[in-house]
């Protein structure tokens, strides 16, 4: 027998539409009256919530496993070194070697400290307790209450402490480049990572013996800004700070001392700020991550200054980046940066959807939801953290992605254990410590469900113990039982609907529910006793989600769940990692008639006869750690796709053309090709990839040059024109084109056709290749700026003359 389907239609829930059932769970028992709707909650401290089996408790105990093979004082090494202090361990490889060192040492104190919340591991503890010494004696070895391990690079090459910069920006010497500063790499970001592991140490496990290393590194933070004006402040704010504002507006609410909400609030960034509160989206071309810091940080002196600007500005960044800035994962970015708003299908790329973007607007959410309880901003958490963050982390090895790529065909790229340590390993190490922290949030008398993953809960406003059971997202059907209360107690338990459901049954009891829905939520307001079960069923159905901005390009969905069609298993370290198959697209007039299920309980479905090239089996996107996969497709009907067949075919006509009229190509960032034409590089030039084509690129005090022939059978090939390859909407990149010394071309990228690949042809003089046999190209980028990058560079003949 069916159970009944309570409520049908999210939209008319809404639209304040309510429905409730006629029975309550317990016969003869007196219903409670339904209370008014919370206008805040407070997420029920971790401490209280224990995960039971599921990938996220797996995701739990490996990442615990990787905390424990860290060591601390590896972790401790530059704090050492540049406090004149015996050095303990050897400094660990990747961006802990680079100028950005120390960071993780911060990311490390807030994931022991989750860890401990999460878990109850006393390791945890004595960890803390040491690295806390050993900063005191850092910090008193410095005199001036400075701490840090970051590093300086001077323009002649040599690596020193990162103090070395701060007498010269007092001094009014800036040179901020967006993510250096006087030659370090993001002192203020990394000063952040330090507040918030001493800050989190204190509110997870109790200990603040780390808040007056704090409040002494805060007075010479303090010192270096009081004497800056208000203009050279904002050059300095120009590089990357992370949430350095959120640090101090902490440090106030700790110490009651007024002087760390002041700065707080002057490390405001005006060119991206200022905008926000105006309701303005100008994300376009910002580093991403770079901006959600700075949003969590306003948020969070909303909160304490009550200031209604501070809140009209996150919420407003919060909703654009939402609905018009991510892909179905819940991940933002392509190549790190945002792009203009609802243009999501033309950023597909091995280069979406950066790790730390997504911690950092989960952050910001449980912010916002907190203010003003609403089931959609759980909607987006729950997207984010299965789709993405789930993702991000390997089940068995306990390595994490930087990148998220969604262009199909790609694999995911894991860090290694000690010579990664990239931002979005540290961010990971956090995410991975905390995955019961939002699953259940609480106002006065009532009790919401925002996640559904198996887990326990002692609620101690109530002296209640739940548990909740389920094998959700695989399964539809969620069981939250009371195991203990003392007696028979009154309060209500809000169920978050999800938007994308349909329909759902919810009982109490084995029987229809007295629910009211308010806000995405159900809530059944009765008195509770020892024994109550409420269970939830929601259908999971296939549907699929258009792009932001273009519902040509799809993806396909399973409840909360991103389906990606599995194209093979990811490349080992000996295969070459390009994906030489074509991108899958689906044909048909009814798509979702089109796939049909494998197995409904393991998520796996095969289509029928849409699939082009062929027939795909679609399985969860997060668990393909290692497979190739597709999570975006074109749809056609019949008619556009034999017009899409048509235009493939006259653009291979026409490249097979200009293959005929070339004299010598380039493939720049491949090894081979770049040994053959003879690369050579100064200073800061790079290999890279994007969209599957691999190019270089040229930074300040850098450059590449390589050779190229410009005989053609061996003979003067005649006039030639050098043609680049740029993506189209490359921004604010200045550089020189120059043919054996000579400058051919000066080039300004400035998203002259975005969305789209650009070849941009330089004719060439002929008296500098006449008489030659190869000639040297060189790409020269301006101070401050980059050159490219360059995806190949081809030499070729001008168009021969037609004839009548």
């Amino acid at each position: 027998m069916s159970r009944p389907v309570l409520f049908t239609d999210r939209r008319a829930l809404l639209r304040g539409v309510a429905a409730t059932t006629l029975l309550s769970g317990v016969a003869g028992q007196a219903l409670s009256a339904p209370a008014a709707f919370p206008s805040t909650a407070s997420a029920v401290p971790m401490k209280d919530v224990r995960l039971l089996p599921s990938p996220f408790l797996n995701a739990v105990e490996v990442n615990t496993k990787y905390l424990m093979v860290l060591e601390p004082d590896r972790l401790l090494h530059n704090y050492h070194k540049f406090a004149g202090l015996p050095v303990k361990g050897e400094i660990y490889g990747g961006w802990e070697s680079d100028t950005i060192a120390g960071e993780a040492l911060g990311h490390y104190l807030s994931a022991l400290s989750l860890m401990y919340a999460q878990t109850g591991n006393t390791e945890c503890i004595t960890r803390i307790n040491y690295i806390i010494a050993e900063l005191k004696k850092v910090q008193a070895a410095h005199g001036d209450g400075y701490v840090a391990g970051f590093m300086r690079k001077r323009k002649d090459g040599t690596v020193v402490d990162g103090k070395e910069i701060f007498p010269e920006i007092m001094a009014g010497d800036i040179r901020s480049a967006g993510f250096d500063l006087n030659g370090c790499w993001v002192p203020f970001y990394n000063w952040h990572k330090l507040y918030a592991g001493l800050m989190d140490v204190q509110a997870l496990t109790g200990n603040d013996a780390g808040i007056p290393i704090l409040v002494g590194l805060g007075g010479y933070i303090e010192k270096v800004f009081a004497a800056l004006n208000d203009e050279q402040v904002q050059k300095v704010l120009a590089c990357e700070y992370g949430g350095i504002n959120e640090s101090f507006a902490e440090l106030y609410v700790r110490t009651k001392d007024a002087r760390w909400l002041a700065l707080a609030e002057r490390i405001y960034d005006n060119r991206v700020l200022d905008p926000l509160k105006a309701g303005e989206d100008k994300l376009a071309n910002f580093h991403a991550n770079t901006q959600v810091p700075k949003l969590v940080g306003l948020a969070r002196l909303y909160e304490i200054t009550g200031k209604p600007e501070y809140q009209k500005a996150s919420s407003f960044f919060w909703e654009r980046v939402v609905n018009h800035h991510s892909f179905a994962i819940g991940g933002n970015a392509d190549r790190e940066y945002f792009f203009e708003p609802d243009t999501i299908s033309a950023h597909i790329t091995e280069q979406t959807c950066e790790s730390c973007n997504t911690y950092n607007m989960m952050k910001l959410t449980r912010h916002l939801y907190s203010w003003s309880p609403q089931a959609s901003y759980f909607d987006y958490y729950e997207r984010a953290h299965l789709n993405h963050i789930l993702a991000h982390q390997h089940p068995e090895t306990g390595m994490f992605t930087y990148m998220m790529p969604l262009m199909s065909g790609m694999a995911r790229e894991y860090s290694t254990p000690f010579d990664s340590f990239w931002c979005c390993v540290l961010s990971g190490i956090e995410s991975h410590s905390k995955h019961g922290d939002s699953i259940y949030w609480e106002s006065g008398d009532t009790l919401f469900v925002n996640l559904f993953i198996p887990s326990t809960l002692n609620w101690a406003a109530k002296k209640a113990e739940f548990e909740l059971l389920t094998k959700y997202p695989y399964e539809g059907n969620i069981a939250l039982k009371l195991k203990r209360v003392q007696g028979a107690k009154a309060f209500t338990v809000a169920v978050r609907i999800p938007a994308w459901a349909k329909s759902n049954t919810l009982l109490v009891n084995g029987k229809p529910a007295l629910a009211k829905m308010d806000k995405g939520y159900a809530l059944i307001t009765r008195t509770w006793r020892s024994g109550d079960v409420v269970t939830l069923d929601l259908p999971l159905d296939l549907r699929f989600e258009g792009t932001a901005g273009n519902d040509k390009v799809v993806a396909l969905m399973r409840g909360p769940m991103v389906m990606a069609a599995d194209l093979g298993p990811a490349p080992n370290k000996d295969e070459d990692p390009e994906y030489k198959g074509d991108a899958p697209a689906l044909v048909g007039a009814d798509l979702l008639a089109g796939i049909v299920p494998v197995s409904a309980t393991e998520a796996v479905y095969k289509t029928n006869g849409i699939g082009r090239p062929g027939d795909l089996t679609f399985k969860p996107f997060y668990a393909q750690y290692e497979r190739r996969n597709a999570v975006y497709f074109n749809r056609y009907n019949d008619a556009e796709w034999a017009t899409a067949q048509v235009a493939f075919r006259e653009e291979q006509a026409r490249l097979k053309e200009l293959a005929a009229r070339s004299v010598d190509v380039m493939y720049l960032g491949e090894m081979q090709p770049e040994r053959d034409h003879n690369l050579t590089t100064g200073g800061n030039s790079y290999p890279v990839v994007y969209r599957g084509r691999k190019g270089r690129d040229a930074r300040t005090m850098g450059f590449f040059q390589f050779d190229m022939k410009v005989t053609k059978d061996g003979k003067d090939a005649g006039p030639l024109v050098l043609q680049a390859t740029y993506w189209g909407s490359e921004f604010n990149r200045s550089f020189t084109i120059e043919i054996d010394g000579t400058v051919i071309a000066h080039e300004r990228l400035s998203g002259r056709q975005p969305g789209d690949w650009i070849d941009v042809s330089y004719p060439i003089p002929h008296n500098l290749t006449k008489s030659k046999q190869k000639v040297t190209v060189k790409f020269n980028p301006q101070e401050g700026k980059t050159a490219g990058p360059v995806f190949g560079v081809r030499l070729f003949t001008t168009a021969a003359a037609k004839t009548a």
